[in-house]
């Protein structure tokens, strides 16, 4: 059963910002600057990007020649690659663990994206004019206690992403992506030329490109393994979905080096843009999930330019935030269509549908079911265990497991064509004995720790 609409990306540049829009999310976006600057800075970049191109490209190149090979949503294209294989199609049930993955990912997450057009929208009214920490503070907590904004601006990011794959892959993915990704490349550029001269600046590099090794531990590492494989955004059937879109033409090999430096480049302008405003205004850079909604409307206050800095701001994280929620929901949505025989537009609305019902539980969790709890955790802290601590991790090690020991040497090499023979040979050491111990240390530590 192949992809149901028989779509292809129309150029190689359409698949790049699709993929780079889905690797690139809000998590990129603060996380990764604040954990470099926790962990030894410069030290940390160095050791993250030896666990993205050592952990993260192979199995990014595993699983879109799967996608490509198997010309199906995850789990139809696993099974038609085992069986190629010789393999038992019973393999499909990983690519469905992808699927349940980005549907689980995708129910909280829409939520936050919500807040961040929210965010965009008080950035163009009010520009955060005059508001000082405290101020911040409670306007945060009056989003958290109004459900009914909350589930509006929901809707609204689910309403633009409905759109978009509701359209099709060159009608819809393509055309966003290929507007949206430039955008935010652009705005992340100027965004950080603005805080060159604005100040602050020069305390950012250091925080996060003055290299500590005293701090390079098992924890850090641990970090660093942990951030490069979820900030490329493997094992949650997006990539593989997009691979199945993919003309043979079109080199895996080059691409994922590609999307894995975007990956990288944009978590670092993102630091560059973030912390001298942090700096610049005597603010705490460590504030973790609040430093976007509580701590940065506050240099916003501040600086000179905030209000139009504000909205330019929002916009990029509102343009990472969709276009990621894009790859997360086509997944699904291409399982749908093949799997029920369904139109593209009829599958379309029913997976969003569903999102935007049960996202409702997640926006209730912030305040009136915030006590119903689940071995503890409530609502979105248990959708986030079970994806990020479970699903992704095993996931990611039982593709890496297929790839390396199920698929025919031959049709993998035959999938990463351009890549020479030693180049292949050493792909194919990290995907069996590299990439799959470092995703059991993940699952381990993540489900005892």
């Amino acid at each position: 059963m192949a992809i149901a609409s028989g779509e292809h990306w129309s150029s190689r540049f359409a698949f790049l910002m699709a993929s780079v829009g889905f690797a690139v999310g809000l998590g990129n976006i603060w996380r990764f600057p604040y954990v470099t600057g926790e962990n030894g800075g410069a030290a940390f970049v160095i050791v993250y990007l030896a666990c993205a191109f050592g952990i993260g490209v192979p199995i990014l190149m595993a699983e879109l020649l799967i996608g490509r090979r198997g010309q199906g949503s995850p789990p139809e294209a696993m099974a038609n690659v085992a069986a190629e294989s010789g393999r038992s199609r019973q393999w499909q049930w990983v690519g469905g663990m992808g699927l349940l993955a980005a549907f689980t990912i995708e129910i909280v997450y829409a939520g936050i994206v919500g807040w961040v057009l929210w965010y965009l929208y008080k950035a163009i009214t009010t520009g955060f004019v005059d508001i000082d920490a405290t101020a911040a503070g409670n306007e945060f907590a009056a989003v958290l206690d109004s459900n009914f904004g909350m589930l509006f601006w929901t809707l609204v990011g689910l309403g633009i992403t409905g759109f978009i794959i509701f359209s099709g892959v060159k009608d819809g993915i393509e055309r966003a992506v290929s507007v949206m990704m430039p955008l935010m490349f652009v705005l992340l550029l100027g965004l950080a030329g603005y805080n060159y001269f604005a100040g602050g600046f020069d305390a950012a590099l250091d925080y996060l490109f003055t290299p500590d090794f005293s701090k390079i531990g098992p924890t850090a590492v641990l970090a660093a393994i942990g951030q490069a494989f979820f900030s490329i955004g493997v094992a949650m059937g997006g990539m593989m979905t997009y691979g199945s879109y993919l003309p043979r033409s079109i080199s895996i090999t080059q691409s994922v080096f590609i999307v894995v430096f975007a990956d990288t480049m944009v978590a670092i302008l993102a630091g560059l843009v973030i912390f001298p405003a942090v700096f610049n205004n005597g603010l705490d850079p460590a504030a973790g999930p609040g430093l976007i909604f509580q701590t940065l409307p506050v240099a916003f206050a501040q600086m000179p330019g905030g209000h139009l800095f504000s909205v330019l701001f929002f916009t990029m994280l509102a343009v990472a935030g969709i276009t990621s929620m894009v790859g997360l929901i086509e997944s699904v949505n291409a399982w749908i269509e093949g799997r029920f025989g369904l139109s593209r537009h009829k599958s379309a609305v029913l997976v969003v549908g569903s999102v935007a019902v049960l996202s409702v539980l997640s926006i209730l969790s912030y305040n009136v079911l915030e006590e119903l709890r689940f071995g503890g955790k409530n609502f979105n802290d248990t959708m986030d265990y079970f994806s990020n601590q479970v699903l992704l991790p095993l996931g990611g090690l039982f593709i890496a497991i297929f790839a390396g020991w199920a698929v025919h040497r031959a049709h993998s090499r035959d999938e990463l064509g351009s890549l020479n023979e030693p180049g292949f040979a050493l792909w194919r050491f990290a995907i069996r004995f590299v990439v799959p111990p470092a995703l059991a240390i993940i699952f381990i530590l993540g489900v005892t720790g």
